[in-house]
């Protein structure tokens, strides 16, 4: 199941509290944070998936598409704009745990453990 936004507020930030393993079945309870491009919407990492199975060619994607390469063009920029969105998200992120830090509420080695994983 793909949910993007909060049900009642429609607010798109939305943070993984809870992963399962599937092999023995641990949870780990906390505050995770995705890459940027699972973030992004499922029609722009559809357009991503084309873009690397065309080896990166707009022109192949134009033609195996059947539109023009401006079109491409024109969707691959507006995946850029959102992908670095996405990455000022994670930016705003790691700002949150240095705050968390400060306020006490985080270990210095937490946070950079944390930081380092983004």
């Amino acid at each position: 199941m793909i949910i993007r936004e909060g049900p009642l507020c429609h607010e798109k930030r939305l943070r993984i509290k809870k992963l399962e393993c599937t092999g023995c079945g641990v949870n780990f309870e906390g505050d995770f944070y995705s890459s940027p491009l699972l973030n992004l919407s499922t029609e722009h990492q559809l357009f991503i998936e084309l873009f690397i199975l065309n080896s990166g060619s707009l022109k192949k994607m134009a033609d195996s598409m059947g539109v023009t390469y401006p079109t491409i063009r024109s969707r691959l920029d507006t995946v850029i704009e959102e992908l670095k969105q996405q990455i000022g998200k994670r930016d705003e992120y790691k700002d949150e745990i240095l705050e968390r830090v400060n306020q006490g509420r985080l270990s210095p080695e937490q946070a950079a453990r944390i930081i380092k994983s983004l």
